[in-house]
């Protein structure tokens, strides 16, 4: 069997990633790899509700969002840059490219989630958020967490694209969102994404 470049790189890429595994994970089959992934992402939506409590109970809840949509703003580019490097998905490569990136999250071992495509159109759906979810079963409102992912998710689709144009569909505290979310995506014509990207200059 030949194989080729692009599987070579991948083979090469899996052994170089064995040899640097800590010793406890060198081991491990698919299904521990699996259950490591899942522990790790759960660590880290626990980090990050440490840390807004945190926030919240020195500053207060407005600051507290503040503070947790400029923290978003910087994850969420480093997350879709670091996803895009490691699954080789192109830049600037579309809605395509924006799917494939949005199946990479750390999100997707936490809460169940959906794509739709409509020609030029994405949409992504949350179906189960874990956080609103332990919020209901302790008796809480839902987090308003609207203005914190519009922050996170634009960010994220415009560092895999800058055209892509994002829009809430939504998400708490809207009254219909049930405690998920929903965001939907398009490409601007080259034009206006020129134009918004001056804006920003």
């Amino acid at each position: 069997m030949t194989l080729t470049e692009d599987e070579l790189a991948r083979r090469k890429e899996t052994s170089e990633a064995r040899a640097a595994a800590p010793p406890a994970f060198e081991a491990l089959d698919r299904a521990g790899l699996l259950k490591a992934l899942d522990v790790f992402a759960k660590n880290w939506l626990a980090h990050d509700g440490s840390w807004f409590l945190a926030a919240e109970e020195r500053y207060g809840m407005d600051a507290a969002i503040e503070l947790d949509a400029a923290s978003w703003r910087r994850f969420a580019a480093a997350e879709a840059r670091r996803i895009m490097e490691a699954y080789a998905i192109p830049r600037d490569g579309g809605l395509d490219a924006l799917a494939r990136a949005l199946s990479f999250r750390a999100y997707s071992f936490l809460n169940p989630s959906r794509i739709e495509r409509d020609g030029p159109v994405l949409r992504f759906f949350m179906t189960s958020c874990r956080v609103q979810e332990t919020r209901r079963r302790k008796g809480l409102p839902d987090f308003p967490c609207r203005s914190v992912g519009e922050v996170e998710f634009e960010t994220f689709a415009r560092t895999v694209d800058p055209r892509i144009e994002t829009r809430c569909l939504h998400c708490p505290p809207d009254p219909d969102a049930r405690g998920h979310c929903g965001w939907e995506f398009r490409l601007a014509d080259r034009q206006s994404s020129s134009a918004l990207l001056g804006s920003h200059g």
